[in-house]
């Protein structure tokens, strides 16, 4: 019996992932759900000897003899995210990043993004896509898991460092888990980014009643029912991280973190419960980087890894989203306690929401078809 060797793939332009539904949040929000369950289930791989890399980055010397080398100049990357995930999805892909923070001066976004999906078995590209939404997406709908399990049924309150996309996606995403929520404080670093999310929120939320521009992290955290911070940042000196202090919270705070942060001797304390969207990630990443490791990757996941390492955390208090969606470890457990949740991002979410998207496409016969060969030259 003779099968077709023909190779064909779709090419998704970013207007087409609007309109296969890369931008509907509720929905991406159930898919990470499902996804976070089987990352317990241990139905997944990701890159390294854990399986559990975020990826492979490529690194610029301070000093090089050729010229036209780039500089290691802020957030300055190249980076491959290589995923598996199983269940319902079955696919392989990888995201490939890049990054360079002097885009802004071009008009271009700090990250360029894109997206290949492959049929596991064969290998063959399934979809090319682009990812800036993909990305921005599936990031804000993590902290939306965790709200769903571990923030106040009844929060109204929600506290914002970094009014750009990943604040933007994030409040989505905590809007789709605490539909209650009516209040949010803002803090911003410049007029233009802060004026463009009171527009966009105004617009997406008028539900959303009381708004303020506040001046310090202290007041975004006061109280607040959810606490997240989004800013971009230099990394390599903590002391420079937006600060969560102790005193700062009322009981019953939820805080979750895709971005840098850094917390006080209080918030280290055992009764402030800690959580990592993937216990592995930060363990492959500590692998991979030198110590103190958060002095490298800002977020707080990382820094838990330190205080691990360094005997100010016992490693049984860290605890697994996956673990929280799947039933086997609890949600909140009473209205007072706090807990602090960190969100690295990781390719097996590329692969869960491009997925998604990708079948919607297929559905909807949304996308370019693009051909590979009909019969392969070499084989």
């Amino acid at each position: 019996m003779s099968h077709s060797t023909k190779i064909d793939f779709i090419y998704l332009s970013e207007q087409d992932m609007i309109r296969a539904g890369a931008t509907d949040m509720p929905a991406c929000v159930d898919t990470m759900e499902e996804m976070f369950e089987l990352l317990h289930l241990g139905d997944y791989r990701m890159a390294g000897p854990n399986n559990d890399s975020h990826g492979a980055m490529v690194f610029f010397p301070e000093h090089s003899p050729f010229p036209n080398m780039p500089k290691p100049t802020a957030d300055r990357r190249f980076m491959a995210m290589p995923a598996y995930l199983g269940g319902r999805f079955g696919t392989t892909g990888m995201k490939w990043y890049g990054s360079n923070i002097a885009n802004r001066e071009k008009g271009l976004p700090r990250s360029i993004l894109v997206f290949v999906l492959n049929d596991t078995d064969t290998a063959a590209p399934l979809a090319f896509m682009s990812a800036n939404l993909l990305s921005a997406y599936r990031t804000g709908a993590v902290p939306g898991v965790g709200a769903r399990h571990l923030a106040r049924r009844d929060s109204k309150v929600v506290g914002l460092v970094g009014p750009g996309v990943m604040g933007k996606t994030t409040v989505m995403a905590l809007m789709a888990a605490c539909p209650q929520i009516d209040t949010i404080k803002v803090k911003g670093r410049g007029k233009e980014s802060l004026e463009s999310f009171l527009a966009w929120l105004g617009e997406e939320f008028p539900q959303i009643t009381n708004v303020s521009v506040v001046d310090t992290v202290e007041a975004v955290a006061r109280d607040s029912d959810i606490v997240t911070y989004c800013n971009s940042g230099e990394t390599g000196d903590p002391s420079t991280y937006p600060l969560v202090k102790r005193e700062w919270l009322k009981p019953g705070t939820f805080l979750v973190m895709p971005a840098v942060c850094n917390i006080d001797e209080e918030m280290q304390k055992p009764d402030v419960r800690k959580v990592a969207d993937n216990i592995g990630l930060y363990e492959a990443w500590f692998e991979e980087l030198p110590r103190p490791a958060h002095n490298y990757v800002p977020v707080i996941g990382v820094k838990f890894m330190d205080m691990i390492e360094e005997g100010k955390m016992a490693k049984e208090d860290l605890e697994d989203l996956g673990a929280i969606v799947a039933g086997e470890t609890p949600g909140r457990n009473n209205d007072e306690e706090i807990i602090i949740m960190s969100v690295g991002g990781m390719p097996v979410e590329d692969v869960a929401w491009g997925t998604v998207i990708y079948r919607n496409a297929i559905e909807r016969g949304i996308g370019q078809k693009l051909n590979l060969w009909d019969e392969p030259v070499l084989r």
